[in-house]
This record gives C-alpha cells, structure tokens and sequence, in this order.
C-alpha cells in the first residue's frame, strides 16, 4: 500500500467517523495489510500538519482520534443550528467541576465542598450526559457511591486525561468547564435550552 493512500484513507475514516477512534481502531481499517501503531502515529501527525491552517483540526481526546472545528468556527456554526446549546446551572457546573477536580468523590464530600445539599437530579443530569459515572463505593457506614468522570467528559472537553485540567486554583475552573460544553457540537435536546439560564433542580 502506498504512503499517500494510507495518509488518504486515514482521512476519510476520521472524517466520516461520528466518534473519536482509537490507534486499534484505526488499525483495523488496514486489514488485511498489517499496519503499526507507530506508522498510524506518523500519518496521524502528517495530517495535523496539513489540517493546521484550516477550519477543522485533528486531536487525540481520551477515546482516540477525531476531527473537530477550531474555536474560532464555532460561533458561525451555531447560526446554523435550530437548537441552541445548552446551558447548565452553576450548581451543575460546581456539582460537575468538584467532581472533576478532587475525583473520587462521594456526594457527602461534594456537600461538605460547596457547602449546600446536592439534589439527586444534578447528580442525574449529569449522569445521563455520560460525564459521571460511580467508581467504587466507600469503605465507610453505608457505603456511599464514589463518583468520577468519564472519558465521554474529557472527549466533550477535548481532553487527553484529566491531568489536563487547569490547575485547581484556577479561578476560571467553573468557567472552562461551561465554555467547553457549550462549545460541544452533540445533540442537547434532553437538557435545558440555553434562555432557560437555570436547570430544573435550581428552581
């Protein structure tokens, strides 16, 4: 197989991929030609290079490799949207950037952090998204759930690993993690649209 076809279909299967996929994945488009995972990464990074000056780009997120519109795209695509993005209440956004930041958690330790009761439907929202999921329980009476983030937040977020989050002084934490949602170009039609300022759980 030549070295431009490679490059070619690479392309094309990330281009027509509704998700990120991995170097295995990528792999097994080749079959039955034998490619390494080493020579996926080099057509990978050439790729990055040709894309680099146009509207979309080629990132590696915790589930693999997707193209995605840069930053600067973004507001022009939305005008071509019927749906507006959604957006989340602060206490969602608090409920979600504590979880992201101190993970594993319980919801007695989110309490404790913000210092107001969480109601189960935060916890239910952003369950439902696929942002959160329990990753153990507590050797403590009653064993409560221990929360953590999913792969699917980090991808929304156009993150590697949660290593990538902003330091946890970061006085902007609440902030990063709504602009990035708001950025994510997914289907939001189970949440609140974006004039209602506040979700159900806040009212």
């Amino acid at each position: 197989m030549k070295e431009n076809d490679v490059q070619r279909i690479l392309e094309a299967v990330l281009l027509c991929s509704r998700q990120p996929l991995s170097i295995q994945q990528l792999r097994r488009a080749f079959e039955p030609f034998e490619l390494s995972a080493d020579i996926i990464k080099d057509h990978l990074a050439g790729l990055q290079q040709i894309w680099q000056d146009r509207g979309l780009e080629l990132v590696h997120v915790a589930s693999g490799w997707r193209f995605q519109n840069r930053a600067d795209i973004q507001p022009y695509l939305l005008r071509l949207q019927n749906e507006k993005p959604a957006r989340y209440s602060r206490a969602t956004l608090e409920t979600l950037a504590i979880i992201a930041w101190r993970q594993p958690v319980t919801r007695g330790d989110i309490e404790d952090i913000r210092g107001v009761g969480v109601s189960t439907q935060i916890i239910r929202t952003l369950e439902d998204r696929g942002w959160i999921e329990v990753l153990g329980y507590r050797d403590a009476p009653g064993k409560p759930a221990l929360f953590g983030t999913t792969k699917q937040f980090l991808d929304d977020l156009s993150l590697r690993s949660i290593q990538d989050l902003p330091a946890l002084d970061s006085p902007q934490e609440i902030d990063v993690i709504q602009k990035a949602l708001s950025d994510s170009q997914k289907d939001h039609s189970d949440y609140a649209p974006s004039d209602s300022g506040v979700d159900s759980e806040d009212k």
